[in-house]
């Protein structure tokens, strides 16, 4: 059985910055699982000229692999605690901040110099907002656009490789208590360590909740955000994503009082997909590369379900929601609004007629049939809304794509070092429920590499 001082489970952001602090900052010896593959052999086979549309492939590239669900993002890092998670209600709000900052150096001086900071400090697009019953949330943003991000990451992975042992391709079939540390089962072969890290992200939301079952492990249901992904011509938002490139806006409508928010918003941007876990939603990216740039910005309008007892499969919901659509339209619907506020599906014919080009392949289609009215109802209020310090926004030919689900792992219960009822197994990155964007996910790892450097001191 080979031993480790520490194995991580998962080589997304919480994986990697945990590794890397490690690696920096000691002489431990670091091992990383991960259900996917190495960087640069992460190919979505969709190459909108043979392969249009989703093929289910065994592993998503786009979902797994080095870099997690982060790789293909437009790498926005968000240096807030008003939104990407409750980090800062374990660590303090002030260590968050610190160690989202850190994460940005990092970056910055693997690849990401010349990429821009936005800020919501001093806009005048709040006081706008405010006057129109929106809010803007404050953040600094880091935009690394998806090309720069990629490139990040492989600088990070070429210092990394030979100062930790990554097993690619190589899920772990079992994680189990032992004495004095933690065994971990993965392609038949058993491997120990002192410490184990879990941070395996969205994606491996049904393993981690089978793990917490069978080790005992409290946890606490989450929420599931449902919505579409919109796309309009760049010139509507170009006043807003020029000041800030993103800005997390939040509205609470006047029928049911629910808060739909924009989300991941992509300036001169494409719509893609997603497959998690078999189920096909949509996302969104943007690029630095001014060549890869086009005419449309997309960005997410998501509403936030909470459940109560006795109904706790938060993420079984938003999955059924994403199946209708899959069964639908065979994967992603698109929809004019106009069409939508008319009562009438939308059809190739009318989308074509449309001043807006779709970058992404879907079904035309209707989504009232797929999403719930009262999810419905909030983004159509939501939309008006945004028509009012965004002219046009709320034009016939602006395209909804459904449906898009962010899923969040269920809340697993670990306390202010971020570690399990089990000494040294901890949980990071959005795995765990805490986090919910790369830069906590990413401060996360930092943190908790660090609390086994002062174990060690």
């Amino acid at each position: 059985m080979k031993k480790f001082d520490v194995i991580i489970i998962g080589a997304g952001p919480g994986g990697i910055f945990s590794a890397y602090e490690l690696a920096k900052k000691s002489t431990f010896s670091v091992a990383v699982f991960e259900t996917g593959h190495r960087l640069e052999k992460r190919v979505c086979p969709i190459d909108g000229d043979k392969v249009k549309s989703c093929i289910n492939c065994p592993v998503c590239s786009i979902m797994n692999g080095f870099g997690g669900a982060g790789a293909f993002s437009d790498g926005k890092y968000n240096i807030t605690n008003d939104f990407g998670g409750s980090l800062h209600e374990y660590i303090g709000r002030g260590t968050a901040l610190e160690l989202m900052r850190y994460v940005d150096e990092i970056n910055v001086s693997h690849g990401g110099d010349g990429t821009k900071m936005y800020s919501t400090a001093g806009s005048s697009l709040k006081k706008i907002c405010m006057q129109n019953k929106l809010t803007l949330l404050s953040a600094s943003v880091r935009h690394l656009g998806t090309d720069i991000n990629y490139k990040v990451l492989g600088n990070l992975y070429e210092e990394l490789k030979d100062a930790v042992e990554f097993h690619f391709d190589s899920p772990v079939e079992e994680l189990s208590v032992a004495e004095d540390g933690f065994t971990v089962t993965s392609r038949g072969e058993t491997y120990f360590a002192k410490k184990c890290i879990v941070s395996v992200g969205r994606s491996g939301s049904s393993w981690l909740e089978e793990l917490c079952k069978k080790l005992e492990i409290p946890t606490n249901s989450n929420r599931v955000d449902l919505g579409v992904r919109v796309e309009l011509p760049a010139e509507i938002f170009a006043h807003i994503t020029n000041e800030l490139y993103e800005s997390k806006i939040v509205y609470r409508t006047e029928k049911f009082e629910d808060h739909v928010r924009t989300f991941c918003m992509n300036p001169n941007g494409i719509v893609v997909n997603e497959n998690t876990n078999g189920i096909i939603t949509v996302n969104g990216h943007s690029f630095e590369d001014p060549e890869r740039k086009t005419e449309n910005t997309n960005f997410a309008l998501l509403v936030a379900k909470h459940f109560s007892l006795p109904f706790k499969d938060s993420n079984g919901y938003g999955e059924s929601i994403a199946r209708l659509s899959n069964m639908l339209g065979g994967g992603v619907i698109v929809q004019r609004f106009g069409d939508l506020e008319r009562g009438r599906r939308s059809t190739e014919k009318r989308i074509a007629e449309g001043t807006v080009r779709p970058t992404l392949s879907a079904t035309p289609g209707d989504l009232s049939l797929v999403l719930p009215k009262r999810i419905l109802d909030g983004i159509i209020e939501m939309i008006y809304a945004l028509d009012k310090i965004a002219p046009g926004t709320a034009n016939d030919d602006t395209l909804l794509y459904g449906v898009e689900v962010k899923f969040y792992n269920m809340e697993v219960q670990v306390d202010e070092h971020l570690e399990t009822r089990y000494k040294g197994l901890y949980v990071i990155g959005d795995g765990g429920g805490v986090t919910h964007s790369l830069s906590h996910a990413s401060a996360s790892g930092v943190f908790v590499a660090r609390e086994l450097l002062k174990e060690n001191a």
